[in-house]
């Protein structure tokens, strides 16, 4: 593990860890990490992921990708600890709990492998997308309840008037458990917050300690009521029958301790969710009035509100043996602090991370419902919640203002969302004064993940120009004249015009005024880029989305060869700026047929002249693509785009160099649909959630996986992007992509989800 190069050095945990000043210095309980967690780990993600706190007793885990690999292995990483104690309680705490019969057991939170999956098997149904449909409008008529008691006061604060009760009472009749009390609820279940993951004094902690008894005390009650209803709907009425069919699976200790855990899970964290995402959306204004503008971008607004400002900032995992995480080597036993705010900001997976922006097309990516086995069963039923507060507020209260206040958070490690938000408007500003008909109209939005077809903001062509035969340069920027989200070296854009859908490379220069493309005609294609080419004009309003990147530079390489064919200069051009930009050494290849044919040839002389070389065919200059591959010196890397054959080519005379080497990126596709006629149905079998699915002959893989609930990011459904690969256990792979290398296809172990299928019709078992 590499230091801090901005921090002192030292050591710790026996003097196997380099330690920096500031992970020694770490506090989870006061400080940056307690005003935004995602900002006070910034340092960590840069420098330091994996990084062992002397203060907290943990190691604390800030990469996107470290964080999604202990989710996906709760074997190695197990979750026993995710409810223990931050603060231990003192004797006389642990004599009152006792006093109460206090005796908390294993839930689906905390419990390892097999019990857990036996279990969540047994309990799923309730969760599924199509069981939940008819709960929408239950959540909407409590909504609206709340809403006409304040709708003329023109200043309310949101927690108190409806975004506590209104979860708590659709967790309470989810459950099937009795609709009194909640003031009741709502102190137990801040006790039970602060008793697991805050840091009260010793005091404090006699005072939580009679709440969580009485807690305790109260489930059992209720659950001695639930069991004289037999025929209750709820699912705690279900578990309650499944504990009598089947005790040795659904425990009763298990029932009285879920009872207690769900009460709080299934509505704490959609209400601080709920406060958070209204604080932010109407602090960043212009996204509140494109909501109300545009209320289909409500279900992907709230997933980039999951995502910048979540409920769950963090969980815990504890070693079950010696592991390695990144670069760093963990014992055995070694308790984890996985910080998922922290990991929703990373730029190496979110382009321009720390901007909040609802249209950012892989927002679903977040980790605040988790990953695998363990993800959230309630992810759907607070997604619901989210929209539908969102819908109605946005329609019938567009003029909605932030009030001035100071927000206060209770101080815990793993949950955030301001006590209070007040909020203020003018009555006489409500649309439904004028239109008594917009109280009732609403908008419906199916249970699951966002659409991505929804996905698009309005960008306006500024220019268009030509950059070679058949090559038009494009320069687009936001429609209403904001800055346009930032973007990293050898990342896409997509372009929405009449039905045409094309993805096209940033070749730059970096702005954050606007974009810049170029788009080759090509009169063999689907009609896309002819659309373009002659549809295009000055002044013109299209949809955009992204950006996203597939094809990302690794900056840190000693040496980066770029070779591009044709149009596959765009990510290149880029790719060489921004090599040059950090000082570092690199040399660009760019083939053509002829040089009338190679865009920005000119620019590229004059920026990277010394570092570029020139195959124009028509000048008898082409390409030795071995020698190009022999010549990169160790530890050096390859970057590739264009045509088929030249990817094919870089392939051959890299096949035997370390992995890693070798990165490319394909604008055509081989896919050219399902035909049911000559497919087979397959089986699979999905490890971290515990489920086995058909996909049958008429269906991809992603769709039967989205039909299930799995979360599974998706781009361009043709085996081009990348972006919805899967890692298979076992089977054999028909692999149909255009992403993979020979090398990875010959490993058996990676597929891209919306086109490659199993061969023959054989199971394959994927690690979902």
């Amino acid at each position: 593990m590499t230091g801090s190069r901005n921090a002192d050095s030292a050591t710790a945990n026996g003097g196997q860890c380099p330690l920096s000043r500031m992970a020694a210095e770490f506090d989870a309980f006061s400080g940056p990490y307690q005003v935004d967690p995602a900002d006070a780990l910034r340092w960590s993600r840069d420098q330091l992921p994996v990084f062992y706190s002397p203060r907290l007793g943990y190691w604390v885990v800030s990469r996107y990708d470290d964080i999604k690999a202990v989710f996906r292995d709760n074997i190695l990483y197990s979750p026993s600890i995710a409810l223990e104690k931050m603060t231990p309680a003192p004797p006389e705490a642990m004599e009152v709990l006792k006093s109460y019969g206090y005796q908390l057991n294993r839930t689906m939170v905390n419990e390892d492998e097999p019990a857990h999956m036996e279990r969540r098997r047994v309990l799923m149904d309730h969760f599924l997308p199509e069981n939940l449909e008819a709960k929408q409008e239950m959540v909407r008529r409590l909504t609206r309840e709340k809403m006409d008691a304040f709708i003329d006061s023109g200043r309310v604060e949101l927690v108190d008037a409806i975004l506590y009760e209104v979860p708590l009472n659709v967790a309470l009749h989810f459950l099937g458990v009795p609709e009194d009390e909640i003031e009741t609820f709502r102190k137990f279940s801040v006790a039970h917050s602060v008793n697991t993951w805050g840091k009260p004094t010793d005091e404090q902690q006699i005072a939580v300690a009679h709440s969580v008894g009485q807690f305790w005390q109260y489930a059992g009650k209720i659950i001695e009521r639930m069991k004289l209803e037999p025929d209750g709907t709820g699912w705690m009425h279900e578990t309650i029958r499944k504990n009598a069919e089947m005790p040795d699976v659904v425990t009763d200790s298990y029932v009285h301790s879920m009872m207690m855990a769900i009460i709080v899970a299934a509505h704490e964290t959609t209400s601080l969710a709920s406060a958070n995402m209204f604080k932010t959306l109407l602090t960043h204004r212009q996204a509140w009035e494109d909501i109300c503008a545009d209320p289909s971008l409500i279900p992907n607004a709230v997933e980039e509100c999951l995502r910048f400002s979540g409920s769950i900032v963090a969980w815990r995992r504890k070693t079950t043996a010696a592991a390695r995480l990144g670069d760093v080597d963990l014992p055995v036993g070694a308790k984890l602090l996985i910080v998922q705010a922290s990991g929703n900001r990373d730029e190496r997976h979110f382009e321009d991370g720390d901007r909040f922006d609802i249209y950012r097309d892989n927002a679903v990516d977040h980790l605040t419902f988790g990953y695998g086995s363990h993800q959230c069963m309630g992810k759907n039923i607070g997604r619901m919640e989210m929209r539908i507060f969102l819908e109605e507020f946005t329609r019938r209260l567009p003029h909605l203002q932030l009030a001035e206040q100071e927000f206060a958070y209770l101080p815990t490690t793993s949950f955030r969302g301001p006590e209070q938000v007040w909020v203020e408007w003018d009555p006489s500003g409500n649309p439904e004064r004028n239109d008594p008909q917009i109280a009732n109209t609403q908008k419906h939005f199916p249970v699951g993940p966002p659409s991505r077809r929804d996905i698009a903001r309005k960008v306006r062509v500024v220019d268009i120009r030509s950059e070679a035969d058949n090559i038009i340069g494009v320069s687009v920027e936001d429609a209403v004249g904001r800055d346009l989200p930032g973007w990293s070296a050898g990342a896409h854009i997509e372009l929405c015009s009449d039905g045409y859908d094309r993805k096209y490379s940033l070749c730059g220069p970096a702005d954050a005024n606007g974009y810049d493309i170029a788009i080759l005609r090509e009169e063999n294609g689907r009609g896309g880029s002819r659309h373009f080419h002659e549809a295009l004009a000055k002044g013109m309003e299209l949809r955009l989305r992204g950006p996203s990147n597939l094809f990302r530079l690794d900056e840190t390489a000693s040496h980066v060869v770029l070779l591009a064919g044709g149009i596959g200069i765009t990510p290149i051009v880029a790719m060489a700026d921004r090599l040059k930009q950090l000082g570092k050494t690199y040399h660009v290849h760019y083939c053509g047929r002829s040089r009338g044919s190679m865009a920005f040839v000119d620019r590229l002389e004059e920026d990277h002249g010394s570092c570029l070389t020139l195959h124009a065919g028509d000048e008898g200059k082409r390409a030795d693509i071995k020698a190009i591959v022999e010549g990169l010196p160790d530890g050096g890397q390859i970057y590739v785009c264009g045509p088929d054959r030249l990817i094919s080519a870089v392939e051959k005379w890299t096949a035997d160099m370390p992995d890693g080497t070798f990165h490319f990126e394909h604008f055509t596709s081989n896919a050219t649909g399902l035909d049911p006629d000559k497919e087979n149905a397959f089986e699979i079998e999905l490890k971290d959630s515990g489920l086995t699915l058909t996909v049958e002959a008429d269906q991809t893989l992603l769709d039967t996986l989205l039909s299930a609930g799995i979360d599974l990011a998706c781009d361009c459904r043709e085996g081009l992007c990348g972006s919805c690969e899967v890692e298979v256990l076992e089977g054999e792979i028909d692999h149909r992509d255009m992403v993979l290398t020979r090398t990875e296809r010959a490993g058996n172990r990676r597929m891209m989800s919306c086109c490659s299928r199993s061969m023959r019709g054989g199971k394959l078992k994927l690690a979902l």
